[in-house]
């Protein structure tokens, strides 16, 4: 793996999350993450969708005109939404239930037309696509991470009803309390538990921002 797409991880990852950092697509990340499968199937739609919406808009970028292209890009969001929705009617019907009208609002996630426009549009069908994982990867991941929090601290359990994905009996997952906070898996957890990781996040950035800077001050001690 080269240095640059390492750096994109990084950049998708944790430097420019789009939910994290950017703030975007706050409704379903805030909707859905009550548990961790939640998380997880709302996270895999959204980066499918994001890979492919790119990949649409990098390779028909040249005829789309100026005027229209916020449009087109919408239309060309809209129908991969559809297929990724009935994709989840055919082989994950709990799951698709669970989800809700969050699928289908996967249109009008900020984040993908935000891709589309400042990215896709702009550079070539491999490159969108790279944007389109890396990007897809960590808003997918917050999404899991928050879930995961929200569904431990909340419920006790951890990965509960993982039988969406994978069929079979109900799953309770792993049981670590018999009782959780509930306010963590009603709606003013969700803005809690986002809170915190915007907090933890800045924290670690401040914190590795210092050391750097402390570095240098401690050589110039040392030549002296």
């Amino acid at each position: 793996m080269s240095s640059s797409l390492i750096d994109k991880f990084k950049s998708g990852l944790w430097h420019d999350n789009p939910g994290l950092v950017q703030l975007l697509g706050l409704c379903p990340l805030l909707a859905v993450t009550a548990s961790f499968v939640n998380g997880l199937g709302l996270g895999i739609a959204t980066l499918a969708v994001l890979m492919a919406s790119n990949a649409l808009v990098s390779a028909t970028r040249r005829w789309i005109q100026a005027e229209i292209r916020v449009p087109i890009y919408v239309l060309i969001i809209a129908s991969l939404v559809t297929c990724v929705e009935l994709l989840f009617k055919a082989w994950f019907p709990d799951l698709d239930r669970a989800l809700g009208i969050f699928i289908p609002l996967i249109v009008t996630n900020c984040a993908i037309v935000a891709r589309a426009e400042v990215f896709a549009s702009r550079n070539a069908v491999g490159s969108s696509v790279i944007d389109g994982l890396v990007m897809g990867s960590g808003f997918a991941l917050l999404l899991m991470a928050i879930g995961a929090f929200r569904e431990l601290f909340g419920q006790g359990t951890l990965f509960s009803r993982m039988d969406m994905l994978f069929g079979g009996e109900p799953m309770r997952g792993i049981v670590v309390a018999e009782n959780g906070w509930l306010l963590l898996v009603m709606p003013p957890g969700a803005f809690f538990s986002l809170a915190l990781a915007i907090a933890a996040k800045n924290a670690i950035d401040r914190r590795r921002k210092d050391a750097r800077t402390s570095l240098p001050r401690r050589a110039r001690t040392l030549n002296r």
